[in-house]
């Protein structure tokens, strides 16, 4: 059974016994608001997607997790960041509160860009502050209101729950091994999920032959920290997968190496399945 909020974000809910497992993919939506009003090409503008995150991870209801994804894109706004990290130079307007920009705020990648990528412009000019008041109240704040509740019910019925935070990666080599990471999992330097829990991911997916690396380049952003309080059962990660291992990097166009991913990922979800189901045992029991 699915959950759909207008054309904002949908939930899918297991199909077979409910385990306190969460998956969410903020990125991968493809559906592009009318009144975006871009002025970059298109194709370029999709790069910024996490295209198809959202099918690799669609078969977890089976196996009784829960799915959220994204309907709008990220470039319309990104869910993923906090709700002032907004850069005061591209609002028309006076803002009615403060604003506390990051550095990808004021390199134009914050909660509403203002860059397509590092010199070209998403708008012909200053957003008005009313329409991005209006995408917060409207896509932001919905998403993160569905995502909080289902987090909430999980817990409230096993005294646990595990997010996994999906995103996809464009290809890049890092550190003196020169090795272009498969996976990266953050986790914001041990303080959102259990030790063991990120373990758990990072050997699984090493066993099956994979590079992976551990909050490096990625740490986990506003979806992790927000809702990770391992000390209350609360356990969120941040899961990045290069794109090349599944899809065709300019085209968006799936290859071969789909199903063989997806069949992968859903062996690494049958893992964490365990381990969760495991650890609120072990809750229940005390």
């Amino acid at each position: 059974m699915s959950l759909v909020i207008d054309d904002v974000v949908v939930r899918h809910d297991p199909a077979s016994p409910v385990v306190p497992l969460l998956f969410d993919s903020p990125h991968s939506g493809t559906r592009y608001p009318a009144d975006f009003n871009f002025i970059c090409p298109f194709p370029l503008l999709r790069q910024a997607e996490d295209t198809h995150v959202d099918e690799l991870f669609s078969p977890v209801p089976d196996m009784g997790a829960t799915l959220l994804c994204a309907l709008f894109p990220r470039s319309y706004i990104d869910v993923n960041r906090a709700p002032d990290d907004i850069d005061p130079g591209m609002l028309e307007g006076t803002w009615p509160g403060p604003l506390n920009p990051s550095g990808k705020s004021v390199a134009g990648m914050g909660l509403v860009r203002h860059l397509c990528r590092p010199g070209v412009p998403m708008y012909d000019g200053r957003l008005p502050a009313t329409v991005v008041q209006d995408r917060l109240e409207n896509y932001w704040r919905p998403y993160h209101e569905l995502l909080a509740e289902s987090l909430d019910a999980i817990h409230a019925r096993f005294g646990a729950v595990y997010h996994v935070n999906c995103h996809s990666m464009p290809s890049f080599v890092i550190g003196p091994d020169r090795q272009s990471p498969d996976f990266v999992i953050g986790d914001r330097d041990g303080t959102t999920s259990e030790p063991g829990f990120t373990r758990l991911v990072v050997d699984t997916l090493r066993r099956m032959g994979y590079v992976v690396r551990v909050n490096d380049p990625y740490k986990g952003v506003e979806l992790v920290r927000r809702y990770a309080d391992p000390a209350r059962g609360r356990h969120s990660l941040q899961l990045e997968i290069d794109r090349r291992l599944y899809m065709n990097e300019e085209t968006l166009e799936p290859h071969e190496g789909f199903h063989t991913l997806r069949a992968n990922l859903m062996t690494l979800v049958r893992v964490m399945r365990d381990y969760a189901l495991d650890r609120t045992a072990r809750i229940a029991a005390e």
